[in-house]
């Protein structure tokens, strides 16, 4: 096994394990969480863009900007019910001294009416109605009252009031939306209003997951003394569906190296990026490093943050390859820190896409100084409580809100301090 170059990353080097396999020398080297978010950055892979109904288009990301191809919504309409007519035969109207206006008729809906609207005259127009030839304004059916065709207008109306010009939404040429754009429901109503039956976005991710470990049963299976339920491609399944990729599934490796490396084969010949969970620690038990190394590159073997250190980022056949620790604590916080950004990089978002909020702190927590510590925290009106416990366990997952980040250079937080929380 070839000694990891870390060189083009300026990468410290760490604690140092042997391969039993081979006797050249193999490097746990830790590195600062932005510096892994660097290399996420550089071997994220295009994944290519499609096109997709307006339908199909809630959350995803536009491939290409958006422009007006006409004016919007392209000609003069109300936008209130009551009466079209020119603004200067209202200047001297009020409830005491009306001024009478004479109806020629009614605009209907998606009619285009081109009787010209002259001083004197009014015509009846609902909201959304095209504005005749000739009026500038439109007095709300409220201020007026009717006796046959004769209308008494009851308050002056200003050119252009209750109106809505033909480019007043967009002009032709006007950037709507810009390449990178989610899009959100309100948005598909603005892409169907400009004619856009079908949208062109960037593709989803497609990622593959692999469980190792040769305690883990399925689900669905009554585990024996020393067996486990696998948890993780559970877990990571739906993070990655909220978060805009496809999981597929590839089962479990009981710690078989040789099985481990055709399924990394075929997932990295199927897929964008692979996930392998479990089989990721610092010491020579560690066949997930030695596989993904054996098939292709590990750029990064350690991550100085806490739980999560022993995370790999590699690549086998130019796919992204992560391996995360087995533990589903550990397992959460990787996935939000490391892969939702490889996920935003794939889709053309900024890796620092996340939604946070500030919080403050109920109680003091420690942290080792010198590594970044993320910890779980429940949320409510405001106030942050740490939820203390084991990496293996799984009740402090069931309650949490989301994590809050200890930096390296502080050695904790204390009651009362204002912090950013990381939601899930």
């Amino acid at each position: 096994m070839k000694q990891i170059d870390n060189t083009d990353a300026d990468l410290p080097v760490g604690e140092r394990f042997t391969s039993p396999q081979k006797n050249t020398g193999y490097f746990f080297s830790v590195v600062p969480i932005d510096t892994a978010l660097e290399q996420i950055r550089k071997i994220a892979p295009d994944i290519g863009n499609e096109t997709i109904s307006l339908d199909e288009a809630d959350e995803r990301i536009l491939a290409m900007p958006v422009y007006a191809s006409s004016d919007i919504p392209g000609f003069d309409r109300s936008w209130k019910d009551g009466y079209a007519l020119i603004a200067a035969d209202t200047v001297s109207a009020s409830e005491a001294v009306p001024v009478l206006l004479t109806c020629t008729g009614t605009i209907e809906m998606g009619e285009d009416d081109k009787t010209t609207i002259s001083r004197g005259l009014c015509r009846y127009i609902p909201t959304g109605g095209t504005l005749p030839p000739g009026a500038d304004a439109v007095v709300m059916i409220e201020y007026t009252e009717r006796l046959d065709n004769a209308i008494l207008i009851k308050r002056p109306v200003f050119s252009g009031e209750n109106c809505i010009k033909k480019d007043e939404d967009f002009s032709a040429g006007d950037l709507i939306f810009e390449a990178g754009w989610v899009l959100r429901p309100q948005d598909i109503g603005v892409l169907a209003s400009i004619g856009k039956a079908f949208i062109r976005v960037r593709k989803k991710p497609i990622i593959g997951i692999i469980s190792t470990g040769r305690e883990l049963v399925p689900v669905d299976a009554c585990p024996q003394p020393g067996q486990v339920r696998e948890v993780n491609s559970h877990l990571i399944s739906v993070i990655l569906r909220r978060h805009g990729a496809i999981p597929v599934h590839y089962g479990i490796v009981r710690d078989d190296e040789e099985h481990l490396t055709d399924l990394l084969n075929t997932a990295a010949d199927e897929c964008d990026a692979v996930i392998i969970s479990g089989g990721s620690s610092k010491d020579e038990k560690d066949i997930t490093a030695r596989v993904i190394e054996a098939c292709g590159t590990v750029y990064i073997h350690g991550i100085s943050l806490a739980p999560g250190k022993p995370t790999i980022i590699g690549t086998v056949a130019k796919k992204p390859v992560i391996g995360l620790p087995g533990h589903p604590a550990s397992t959460c916080m990787v996935l939000i820190l490391v892969v939702t950004p490889l996920i935003q990089a794939m889709e053309g978002k900024s890796v620092s896409h996340t939604i946070s909020l500030p919080v403050r702190m109920t109680t003091s927590v420690p942290s080792e100084k010198g590594r970044e510590t993320y910890i779980r925290v429940r949320i409510q009106d405001g106030n942050a409580t740490p939820l203390l416990g084991k990496s293996g366990l799984l009740n402090t997952l069931k309650d949490s809100d989301g994590i809050i980040r200890v930096p390296a250079g502080v050695e904790g937080l204390e009651a009362g301090d204002m912090t950013e929380a990381i939601l899930w």
